[in-house]
């Protein structure tokens, strides 16, 4: 008879699950493109146009107070689009920008980059010393990422996928690479589903995980499953995009639209960035 643990929260299942849910919604979730705000309303492809000037602009910048500026713009226009806060901080910060700055608290340190000394501490009789270089640098690096990805956040919930691949098809882009993107979205909510669907599976005919021996046995087992009915629901997923008429194109049932707004904010965009750029050279 297998033994099984005793019914204390899995932190493994719970874990799994979260991950599925997450990919799930922020694979297919348009439930923030659908809301009427301020950047729903705007034209696909002047917001994708200023926010790359946005981004470029980010680049530039070597300032942490400047890009500081174009972070609270961002944190303004998502209170416009009706995207909750905590929502939009958790989406930004959870990851990227937490991940880089872990990268970059070494580089704080004297003996990483050396300069004048900003604070110090002794632990277990190690001297730490923070130059000014270091912790400036940390600063412009941590504030470019989340101005970065804030942005790049902000248009992704702000835009449904299908316009933005017809966008990127407008700018140029590669057929090839539009197509792998679309294959990419649509597979991963498939994986995704499939996933969540075969954990609750194996939970509701077990109880609980079992012993380790036998979890180990049957999580190998789930993944060469899991491996197998992937490589098949790929092609299937293309040949049924294929039977539907899909030929690497986004259609869209209603054609793009500029109006005296889009080209309002296209040139406000541009000024305030041109701006920030004469306040860089300054």
């Amino acid at each position: 008879m297998t033994r099984v643990y005793n019914r204390r929260p899995d932190f493994i299942a719970r874990s799994i699950m979260s991950a599925a849910a997450f990919v799930k919604e922020a694979t297919l979730c348009e439930e923030h493109a659908r809301y009427a705000g301020f950047l729903q309303s705007l034209d696909p492809r002047a917001k994708a146009i200023t926010f790359l000037a946005l981004l470029v602009t980010v680049a530039f910048l070597e300032q942490a107070a400047l890009i500081g500026l174009v972070y609270c713009a961002c944190l303004v226009l998502a209170w416009a689009s009706k995207i909750s806060p905590g929502y939009f901080l958790i989406r930004t910060w959870v990851f990227i920008p937490l991940f880089t700055l872990g990268i970059v608290i070494p580089a704080m340190f004297s003996f990483v980059t050396p300069g004048a000394a900003l604070a110090a501490f002794d632990i277990w009789g190690v001297r730490f010393v923070i130059t000014r270089p270091g912790f400036d640098g940390a600063v412009l690096l941590v504030a470019r990422v989340a101005a970065s990805v804030s942005l790049a956040v902000l248009l992704s919930l702000t835009t449904r996928h299908a316009e933005l691949l017809k966008v990127l098809r407008i700018f140029g882009v590669p057929q090839v690479f539009v197509l792998t993107v679309t294959m990419c979205y649509r597979y991963l909510y498939l994986f995704a589903t499939l996933v969540e669907n075969i954990f609750t599976a194996i939970r509701s005919r077990v109880g609980v995980m079992p012993q380790r021996r036998a979890g180990r046995r049957v999580v190998a087992w789930n993944i060469a499953n899991t491996w197998s009915r992937t490589t098949k629901i790929s092609e299937e997923v293309y040949l049924a995009m294929l039977s539907r008429g899909y030929t690497g194109e986004p259609r869209l049932l209603a054609g793009f639209q500029l109006r005296l707004r889009d080209l309002v904010w296209a040139l406000a965009v541009f000024v305030w960035c041109a701006g920030l750029l004469y306040l860089e050279r300054r």
